[in-house]
């Protein structure tokens, strides 16, 4: 297949970490919140099996942060997402899907309560920061809304913890899974949080001071060479088996959460006030047209850049393939797809036309593994 660069700009900026990468070896980018995000280091096979049995390093600095602070800091937060805050405690992450007055998603963050009038909403790759400014100045409430900077690094894989505790020390295996709590490293303290878009294991490091952070990048490196470290980034094959959903490809603005399987971040019978509560109710009692599962096909290979239609045996259009990959652990092509009802089914069978052949597969769950 062609490629093709991408342009730097002011308006697809590099990140800290882009000199460190690019003599590292990346092999190609997207585009991430107007940030560069590297999308490959040589084979994408070859990175899966290193993932899942040692350590990376990933440049993840396009997942960017809203950081929205005053007194009606959590009343905003709450408004923008269906998951129930009211409980939330300092130090910890939750993920939260995002929504608009129609239940449709705008984005599915990591939210990290600082302080209860302080809050980073760590995002995937849509404009968080103008619709949360866009509700505080309708509702006319007291907060400053802005984009840190920060700029993240996640270190995953299985060795990940043993070389985070080489440089932190004990106190960051005490960390659960999403806690974050600040650690120092050359003078310089850290925000650091168990959690990452992997399912190998590892922690994401939120990097204010550029400087403090690169000689952290460095030093991860040198550290890491018992442990066979090598520079990565988010996986697509290992996120497809993992179920990892990724806005803008397996999920958008079109869908609503009990579609995408959700449901355990919907409280809809909580006193909370937040926007789409409605709707939501009266897809609940309705019941969902639609739902998100897995599909196999027995194939080798696949390179998809938009959706495909999924057919019946008769060609009725049943469902849309939004994401795949060919799998090494399962020996065959899996995707995520929105399915129609009834033909969610686990074993439905599906067809699927590409570059002029008829494939036929079949649902299942979410997630392959």
């Amino acid at each position: 297949m062609k490629t093709y660069s991408i342009a730097k700009s002011r308006r697809v900026r590099s990140t800290p970490y882009t000199s460190r990468i690019e003599k590292q070896g990346v092999t190609s980018y997207t585009v991430y919140n107007h940030m560069l995000l590297p999308a490959a280091f040589g084979s994408l096979e070859d990175s899966y099996h290193h993932l899942k049995e040692y350590v990376q390093i990933w440049d993840v600095a396009g997942e960017r942060q809203v950081e929205i602070s005053g007194v009606d800091a959590a009343k905003l937060v709450q408004l923008m997402t269906c998951r129930d805050l009211s409980k939330s405690k300092n130090g910890r992450c939750y993920y939260c899907p995002l929504i608009d007055d129609q239940a449709g998603l705008i984005n599915d963050p990591v939210v990290l309560r600082i302080s209860e009038d302080r809050w980073w909403i760590s995002i995937a790759d849509s404009d968080v920061i103008l619709y949360a400014k866009g509700l505080a100045i309708g509702n006319k409430f007291n907060v400053k809304i802005t984009e840190p900077n920060v700029d993240i690094m996640a270190i995953q894989g299985p060795k990940s913890f043993k070389l985070m505790e080489d440089i932190f020390g004990e106190k960051i295996k005490q960390l659960k899974f999403f806690g974050f709590d600040y650690f120092e490293f050359g003078g310089d303290k850290h925000l650091i949080a168990q959690s990452g878009w992997s399912k190998q294991g590892g922690y994401e490091i939120y990097v204010e001071n550029t400087s403090s952070g690169l000689k952290l990048y460095d030093y991860l490196f040198e550290k890491g060479k018992q442990y066979n470290v090598k520079p990565g980034c988010p996986n697509l094959i290992e996120r497809i088996e993992s179920g990892l959903l990724s806005y803008g490809n397996d999920i958008d603005n079109g869908d609503n959460p009990y579609e995408c399987g959700f449901d355990k971040y919907v409280n809809i019978d909580s006193d909370v006030e937040f926007l789409g509560k409605e709707k939501l109710k009266k897809i609940k009692s309705e019941g969902i047209k639609r739902k998100l599962m897995g599909v196999e096909f027995d194939m080798k290979e696949i390179s998809l850049s938009g959706s495909l239609n999924l057919m019946d045996e008769k060609g009725h259009i049943i469902g849309e393939l939004r994401s795949a990959c060919f799998s090494p652990f399962f020996k065959k092509v899996i995707g995520i797809a929105m399915m129609k009802k009834p033909f969610w089914e686990v074993s439905q069978t599906v067809n699927i036309k590409i570059n002029g052949n008829n494939l036929t597969g079949k649902v299942c769950d979410l997630p392959f593994i």
